[in-house]
């Protein structure tokens, strides 16, 4: 699944398959301006910041429950969100420092450095990173991922794929090759 945020006519957090269909909105009341997202892959929730709003919410895949982990001036500034066993991590664009924020209790806020000029956080962790098993758009005998002659996006499961070409060409009507 592909998840983002859209605060254009109609503020939302949406989520599709990779290849973009299935787009599904699963936040779209109460929200305003959401600027930063992060997942919990295991526990399968969305995380974003509102800088309108000054919160900090979550909801799990579905949009089912829903609620604020923290609120406040202190939301304005922040830019970037990573997720990581307890904590939150995000960037202050004001005075650049990394805070660390307790993802249970919004409470317990901490900063950890000061960065120049940071903008964006993420966590590199051997534990956060899903297994990966064998998928649909896999390199073919002959090079070409997935069957297909330019890109491969994965569909609505691992096993189910949809080619796609690049800029200037179009799909042929066997479903994979570029024209």
């Amino acid at each position: 699944k592909l998840f983002f945020t859209d605060y254009g006519n109609a503020a939302k957090v949406e989520r599709c398959d990779m290849d973009g269909m299935n787009r599904t909105w699963i936040v779209d009341s109460k929200i305003e301006q959401p600027t930063a997202l992060a997942l919990d892959l295991i526990n399968k929730y969305v995380y974003w910041l509102d800088i309108y709003l000054d919160s900090v919410e979550v909801v799990d895949y579905q949009g089912r429950k829903r609620h604020t982990i923290i609120k406040g001036r202190q939301i304005r500034y922040l830019c970037g969100l990573a997720v990581f066993e307890n904590y939150l991590y995000t960037v202050n664009s004001d005075n650049l420092n990394v805070l660390r924020i307790n993802r249970y209790n919004g409470t317990d806020v901490q900063s950890l450095a000061k960065l120049d000029n940071a903008k964006e956080v993420r966590v590199y962790q051997k534990r956060a990173q899903t297994a990966v098993r064998s998928h649909a758009c896999e390199v073919d005998p002959y090079g070409m991922p997935g069957g297909c002659s330019h890109i491969c996006l994965l569909s609505s499961n691992y096993k189910a794929r949809t080619c796609r070409c690049r800029t200037g060409f179009i799909l042929g009507s066997d479903g994979r090759s570029c024209k």
